[in-house]
């Protein structure tokens, strides 16, 4: 079976570095126009995690999947922050201090795609791919808390932790050991 690829690529859509600058539904600031349509690349991104995330390999289509790519690999960091928390207001402090704290984009020393991005092109690309990542680490982990919160305990679902130790293609956005 293949893994799930971004549907969400249209022929006039933005691109910074060779990644998709996608529209997004958020109530964060940020270069991402606001999304009108029902379905979000961030919302793709947490549908197809759990069927993504099996996959040592991914072929990339087009420019939208890189961005499907790093998603899914900040929704495994977020969920290794989550499953240490015991409600639903911890789990969303955890995920701002997550979306806000200094990372590495593609270019730097750090980032552990940087065979599969290319380097922003001049210092204007570099702060919007910072923005633009930014804002979708912010509401990936506020989605993600919706998701994984059980409303009536309070607690982290067993169905989203239990996919903490699997890395999609092998590779993860935090060091090794953190």
């Amino acid at each position: 079976m293949p893994a799930y690829h971004s549907s969400l690529m249209d022929t006039d859509t933005k691109l910074v570095g060779n990644m998709a600058l996608l529209p997004l539904k958020t109530q964060f600031k940020g270069p991402a126009s606001k999304e009108t349509k029902d379905t979000d690349i961030i919302d793709e991104a947490i549908y197809y995690f759990k069927a993504n995330v099996f996959f040592k390999n991914y072929e990339i289509k087009n420019e939208a999947d890189r961005t499907l790519i790093y998603i899914t690999l900040y929704i495994s960091e977020c969920l290794k922050k989550l499953q240490k928390c015991s409600s639903r207001g911890q789990g969303e402090k955890e995920m701002y201090t997550l979306g806000i704290t200094n990372f590495p984009i593609p270019g730097e020393p750090g980032f552990p795609l940087n065979a599969m991005y290319a380097k922003p092109s001049n210092k204007q690309e570099e702060e919007t791919m910072r923005a633009y990542l930014q804002q979708i680490r912010q509401e990936t982990g506020l989605r993600l808390c919706d998701r994984v919160f059980d409303p009536q305990t309070d607690k982290p679902s067993k169905w989203w932790v239990c996919f903490v130790k699997k890395q999609f293609m092998n590779k993860s956005l935090s060091a090794p050991g953190q």
